[in-house]
């Protein structure tokens, strides 16, 4: 096992990752020393860390850990962050496919602005007036009033850890519609056990709630760490050529003892 390692540190609207190309698979996929790097006082500090890693068949493949250490399902903006990595190192000039956990995912990227392609949606379940979804991770989402000053980790992580939620984990979403074509969303994410700044597929899921019914395929996402755009075709119940587009940077690199 390497001792030391060379990280990179992204964000994408305030959602913060450690990102290591992993290529030469030197990494130990190690719950405990995940979980360290990614603690915000002993270690690197990150909503996740996430792997950059050689695919036969694509430019490159994503493997993402919450930072409990856990292996997870898709994330959004963990996403549009490798986008940024790979083409930091080079992996591609404008755009690329990848694979994830799941499955394929095209992208592009322009001037710091990466536009993801989501896995696409097939049902959308009522829930007591609230929706749940899955837009490559699981999601609810829950429309209401004055979000900004909404209880989300109260609330989040009583539906979380409720009978229903708590074997599995939900990200949960509290939504506010803002204007005709813009939302505001507040997410509680499984895995970090918290509000995060940002959530890609939780952004996704919520404008993919808000779209349903109406005759528009965009639909700006404010979050609190910035904005996001989601766009969407509507076949029936079912949405399409989901894409979710916002900005990725790298915020610093070292190096670091595991």
């Amino acid at each position: 096992m390497q001792n030391t390692i060379e990280f990179f540190k992204y964000q994408g609207t305030g959602n913060d990752f450690v990102m290591i190309d992993n290529r030469d698979l030197q990494f130990p996929k190690d719950k405990s020393i995940i979980e360290k790097l990614c603690d915000r006082r002993f270690g690197i500090g990150a909503d996740g860390l996430i792997l950059l890693e050689n695919d036969d068949e694509t430019d490159f493949k994503m493997v993402y850990y919450n930072s409990d250490g856990n292996e997870s399902t898709m994330c959004g903006n963990g996403g549009r962050c490798i986008v940024a990595f790979a083409y930091f190192l080079d992996i591609f000039e404008e755009k690329t496919t990848f694979q994830a956990i799941d499955g394929l995912h095209e992208a592009e990227i322009v001037n710091g602005i990466v536009k993801l392609k989501m896995s696409d949606v097939n049902t959308i379940k009522n829930k007591d007036e609230n929706f749940e979804l899955n837009t490559g991770s699981p999601h609810f989402v829950k429309f209401v009033n004055e979000v900004e000053n909404y209880s989300v980790y109260k609330n989040g992580n009583e539906i979380r850890n409720s009978a229903t939620y708590k074997d599995e984990g939900i990200n949960v979403n509290f939504v506010e519609q803002i204007s005709e074509d813009e939302i505001f969303v507040r997410t509680y994410e499984r895995g970090v056990e918290d509000e995060t700044f940002s959530c890609g597929t939780g952004a996704t899921a919520s404008a993919l709630v808000f779209l349903k019914g109406k005759n528009k395929v965009e639909v700006r996402v404010k979050v609190l760490g910035g904005n996001l755009k989601v766009y969407a075709e509507q076949d029936g119940d079912s949405f399409r050529n989901i894409w979710l587009e916002g900005p990725a940077k790298q915020v610093f690199k070292g190096k670091i003892d595991l």
